[in-house]
């Protein structure tokens, strides 16, 4: 007896103008993704394509016809006519702005180059706030052997919650508290995050844009001065752990491993790890003399 399959329909094909450049793209498409078949450089920091838009960096605004204020471009589904411009002045106002208000409270030195391109495309001179507007300085968090926390750098960008949530790891260990300048990451009642909810996934630390939160291998490398990505290499390889045939991503460094990522593409992790396949490598660097 043959198995009835079932098709869903086809979907719709949406046209959109963009800087006025004509675009079908399919019906439920965000703004980003027609940005990105046009090639337009759009800056993001809180987008990842594994995780649900939350639109809190507003970097991505862009400028539609008919809308009072400017619209997230990650976010916004397109819709047949819109017509949007991604370089009016008012476009590059905000994002410059939004860029100074963040470098001016945040240590955003670990960035990728792509941010600091960002910085100097929209002319970003976050020392106009003045040199003492940092708001959220504190000590590195370094309470555990497996990632370090340090809260200067965080934009709040809101990845990590996403990726403990619903999105990949279903843990809720951590959220945002507070409002205003006291807004920040943390635990269940600020409980300690050894004797927290957190299973030591590092999902977190595999979608942090800034290095807020980081290998424990790759803070100590930094802090001695040997970290150097020039000289990493990236191997692929299948996790060792279990069944499940999780791809994982060996960054090598000198012949050691010096931290584990995953592909944000792959059918089975789409960029998510447990512990073992994140930071259980240490087994290999144990060497006979």
């Amino acid at each position: 007896m043959s198995e009835t399959v079932f098709v869903g329909l086809p979907k719709k094909l949406v046209g959109v103008s963009i800087d006025g450049r004509e675009i079908e793209v399919t019906e439920g498409s965000t703004i980003l993704d027609a940005c990105r078949r046009l090639a337009i450089d759009t800056p993001t920091l809180c987008q990842l394509d594994n995780l649900t838009p939350v639109n809190v960096c507003r970097v991505c605004v862009v400028e539609l016809e008919g809308s009072r204020v400017l619209v997230p471009a990650c976010s916004r589904k397109v819709e047949a006519g819109m017509k949007i411009q991604t370089s009016s002045d008012r476009v590059k106002h905000s994002r410059r702005l939004v860029l100074e208000l963040l470098a001016s409270s945040v240590d955003m030195s670990l960035c990728s180059p792509q941010v600091q391109g960002w910085m100097t495309n929209y002319g970003a001179k976050p020392s106009r706030f003045g040199a003492g507007a940092a708001t959220v300085a504190q000590p590195v968090k370094v309470d555990n052997e497996l990632y370090v926390r340090d809260y200067s750098r965080c934009i709040l960008c809101y990845k990590c919650v996403e990726a403990c949530g619903v999105d990949a790891q279903n843990t809720f260990a951590i959220g945002v508290a507070g409002r205003g300048f006291d807004a920040h990451i943390s635990t269940e009642f600020d409980t300690p995050l050894p004797e927290s909810a957190c299973v030591y996934c590092g999902n977190c630390i595999g979608v942090c844009p800034t290095g807020a939160l980081m290998f424990k291998s790759e803070h100590d490398m930094r802090a001695a001065g040997t970290w150097e990505e020039s000289r990493q290499s990236v191997t692929e390889t299948v996790c060792p752990y279990c069944g499940v045939g999780c791809m994982l991503e060996l960054h090598v460094q000198d012949n050691s491993i010096v931290k584990v990522t995953s592909p944000l593409d792959h059918s089975v992790t789409s960029g998510h790890l447990c512990v073992k396949g994140r930071f259980g490598f240490e087994f290999v660097q144990r060497r006979r003399g």
